[in-house]
């Protein structure tokens, strides 16, 4: 069977523009708080554990909706609201670039618990900033959730992905780079 490059990467982009014009982006600002307020409220309904860190962090960086694709290169992209004692405190774009085996598309959401005034500052006086840089940044999945207890919270940031929908497979370099944006 032989593979046609060229199929491959008008059906990526036409996923992702199928994806962008059903409401991945948002439009305003009022559509963005709007999603961002609806997927925090989501996540601590479902998530305990995530409930218990909200409790504890400083601010909340909620990303609602992020668009990813990737066909040797990718690239994703979403805009989200940070949140500091329940009043938005900036808006911040999420772009990510990424290098290898890679083929497909799909959209998900990530939110950012930032637990110390550090990491705080650390978003508020960088120009945009890198995951892997800066503040200490722990992935949360199912297995590091169950063992979350008030000891073991000791890092910066802990993030949630969430929603995720669509196919892809990657096996690739990827650097994730956050910042503020002015009108979203």
């Amino acid at each position: 069977m032989k593979i046609n490059i060229r199929r491959i990467f008008l059906m990526l982009v036409f996923v992702s523009a199928a994806t962008i014009s059903t409401g991945a982006y948002a439009a305003t600002k009022e559509e963005l708080n709007t999603d961002a307020d609806q997927a925090l409220a989501t996540l601590l309904k479902t998530n305990p554990n995530a409930a218990d860190l909200a409790k504890k962090a400083k601010a909340v960086l909620i990303f609602p909706n992020i668009v990813k694709a990737g066909l040797v290169f990718g690239g994703a992209y979403g805009e989200g609201v940070l949140k500091k004692d329940g009043a938005v405190d900036g808006y911040y774009n999420s772009i990510t670039a990424s290098f290898g085996w890679q083929i497909g598309g799909q959209s998900y959401g990530y939110i950012v618990f930032l637990m110390n005034d550090k990491a705080v500052n650390y978003v508020h006086e960088t120009q945009g900033w890198e995951i892997g840089t800066g503040p200490t940044i722990v992935v949360v999945n199912a297995g590091v959730a169950k063992n979350l207890s008030s000891t073991s919270l000791q890092k910066d940031a802990y993030a949630f992905i969430f929603d995720q929908q669509g196919l892809m497979a990657s096996l690739s370099l990827e650097g994730t780079k956050i910042s503020r944006i002015k009108n979203p």
